[in-house]
């Protein structure tokens, strides 16, 4: 039996038991994409052991239901380090999209590009990451299952099936290695240059984790990051959250076009 059965009992009771196919975690501006599902939202606050998810950005509900035909469940918030000093604060959540009967979790987020030619307004399909933070959500996991391979933590079946996507609606999604910073404050131009130099394309302050536990939790993965600014010192621009909500519907309604055309070709 798992250990959220009560959590799981009550989800169905609103939502159905109809098993999940998928699932979506939505980053900051992203938001709106739980909108176009057509199914029940249930507010993290009435889910014992989900986040708070507290970020300004974020729409912390859980919904289930239908997205072109595929059912699904769409996380519209995560919990990030940065807030209580938890890397495992998604764990329960990914654990009830496991038991709900999902086998894929696709992760968005909004990153800064450290390449001139990924602006703001770019899409990026994650590669593979750099866990810069050096934090990780199985730190204090008791059993060996801890030793979780990172080997294509990015499902290449998926993201050969989205970059498919991107190309039948025409948008421009570049690839590359997401790099993770813990947040909050944002990074310095001297953080960047050595984030660079180890070979990271874009960086943000999360996915990194639920990536980890979605492997540790037997799910496949996939992510798709939305460049709402450039990174520190290689622009002008005035980085802040602000900023970051601002800028991330140009690259959400490219997102949304992969992400939707993905879901009908499954």
């Amino acid at each position: 039996m798992s250990r959220n059965a009560d959590l799981l009992s009550l989800i169905r009771g609103r939502a159905g038991t109809a098993p999940v196919r998928l699932g979506l975690i939505l980053g900051s501006g992203l938001g709106h994409l739980a909108n176009a599902v057509d199914g029940v939202a249930i507010p993290y606050s009435d889910l014992p052991g989900f986040p708070h998810a507290e970020v300004s950005g974020h729409n912390p509900n859980l919904v289930i239901g239908d997205l072109e035909g595929v059912r699904v469940a769409v996380f519209g918030g995560r919990a990030h380090y940065y807030e209580a000093g938890n890397p495992a604060a998604m764990r329960v959540p990914l654990e009830v999209l496991r038991d709900l009967g999902a086998d894929t979790v696709i992760a968005t987020n909004a990153a800064g590009s450290m390449r001139p030619d990924m602006p703001t307004g770019s899409i990026m399909c994650l590669t593979d990451h750099i866990n810069f933070s050096g934090l990780n959500p199985l730190i204090g996991e008791p059993t060996d299952a801890r030793f979780v391979p990172m080997k294509d933590a990015y499902d290449p079946a998926i993201r050969a099936a989205l970059t498919a996507a991107a190309k039948a609606e025409t948008v421009d999604m570049a690839q590359g290695i997401y790099a993770w910073y813990s947040g909050p404050s944002f990074e310095t131009p001297a953080e960047i240059r050595a984030i660079r130099m180890l070979g990271a394309d874009a960086v943000g302050m999360s996915t990194v984790p639920e990536v980890i536990l979605s492997r540790f939790l037997g799910l496949r993965a996939a992510a798709i990051s939305t460049i709402t600014n450039m990174a520190a010192g290689m622009s002008d621009e005035a980085i802040s959250h602000e900023h970051t909500k601002a800028m991330a519907p140009i690259g959400a309604a490219k997102l949304e076009k992969v992400l939707r055309r993905f879901l009908r070709d499954l």
